[in-house]
């Protein structure tokens, strides 16, 4: 019988959850070669040696930024010398504008858990998403300084915001997309909820306005979360920074002594969700060993070293744990939600988007 379930998973087919056969799987993963899988969190490092200790298929984790994942899977692909066998990316519009559609890669959803997994994260499969969050010094204060996002494009707060330079984290200007198509009408709510008139739109959007004036404002640019997270969070400070960083970077609290609190009622949004596509690469010695590998990330047993950090997967039966640092599994109502649909449209945008923030921004 496994045979039979063997030759739909190397087909690639749509099969019934009762048709699945993950014994199978497993036998098959086995006698194929060890397995590399590209993801940006250090964190893959562990979870590797985790599936690899669980199922006895030899597995490394290797931690790559998105952009070079795209570059490498592409580079790789070329030159037929695929050395990265599953890659968890977090550029989504990437994913969908040329690693799929190109032939690169492709998505395998584990038929076990299709019922779990809400359609919107299905093609291609979501495996997590996870938060970038407005945060303070609570060691300054005890609650959030700002109540309204506008306030940071304010006097007071100038060159006092900590963020990644959106001209080198795309998926910060996927965000900028992501509100001015889904939330603009907020983004001008909250305007008016600040200054108590109607804002004035000399630049196509509420959400352009604001990016406009949050650039203007003198930010400080970084180029990871880690110096954000210093800026804002670093005890013993007078002035200290808000700041724009992942919920992972709550974790420096308890290991850093760092003093990071989570914005909450921020209006309209206290951050924005990013998924993080999984796929498998066109050309894998290890077809089985990677979809295995899918499937292991997809439990909750899989994305724990994750889940730690505030990553959500998208199985409905996996929960964070009731001690992630940060907090955010209480807020998720207020966090902007990343739309698969419109990713190809982030993509499309992203030049646009990168060229208002260049345009605009002062130091």
């Amino acid at each position: 019988m496994w045979t039979t379930a063997f030759a739909g998973l190397l087909a690639g087919q749509a099969m019934a959850e009762d048709a699945f056969d993950l014994n199978a799987l497993i036998e098959a993963a086995k006698k194929e070669a060890p397995i590399t899988v590209y993801d940006s969190t250090g964190k893959i490092v562990e979870m590797a040696k985790a599936f690899s200790a669980k199922y006895g298929v030899a597995a490394e984790g290797s931690k790559v930024k998105a952009t070079a994942q795209l570059e490498m899977i592409i580079r790789e692909a070329r030159a037929n010398n695929i050395q990265g066998d599953v890659s968890i990316i977090s550029d989504a519009p990437a994913a969908m504008a040329q690693l799929i559609p190109q032939g690169f890669a492709e998505s395998w959803l584990p038929p076990d858990m299709a019922s779990k997994i809400p359609e919107q994260y299905q093609n291609p499969l979501t495996v997590v998403t996870s938060a970038n969050v407005w945060a303070y010094n609570t060691e300054l204060y005890d609650k959030c300084p700002v109540t309204n996002i506008w306030q940071l494009t304010g006097p007071e707060w100038k060159g006092k915001v900590a963020m990644q330079d959106p001209l080198g984290k795309a998926s910060y200007v996927d965000w900028f997309n992501q509100m001015a198509k889904h939330g603009d009408d907020k983004v001008a709510a909250a305007y008016k909820d600040l200054y108590g008139k109607e804002l004035e739109l000399d630049d196509g959007s509420a959400t352009a306005a604001w990016v406009k004036a949050l650039a203007a404002n003198a930010p400080l640019l970084t180029d990871a979360d880690a110096a954000a997270a210093d800026a804002v969070g670093a005890p013993g400070q007078s002035q200290p920074f808000m700041g724009l960083m992942s919920s992972a970077k709550f974790r420096d609290n308890a290991e850093k002594g760092m003093k990071l609190g989570l914005c909450k009622d921020l209006k309209p949004w206290l951050g924005w969700m990013y998924p993080g596509v999984g796929l498998i690469t066109k050309g894998t010695n290890s077809p089985n060993a990677a979809k295995l590998f899918i499937h292991y990330v997809m439990t909750e047993e899989g994305i724990a070293p994750q889940a730690a950090d505030g990553k959500m997967s998208t199985n409905s039966d996996v929960a964070l744990p009731a001690d992630e640092p940060s907090g955010i599994g209480k807020v998720l109502d207020q966090v902007l939600p990343y739309q698969m649909d419109t990713s190809l449209d982030d993509w499309d945008a992203r030049e646009t988007w990168q060229d208002f923030w260049r345009v605009n921004y002062q130091k």
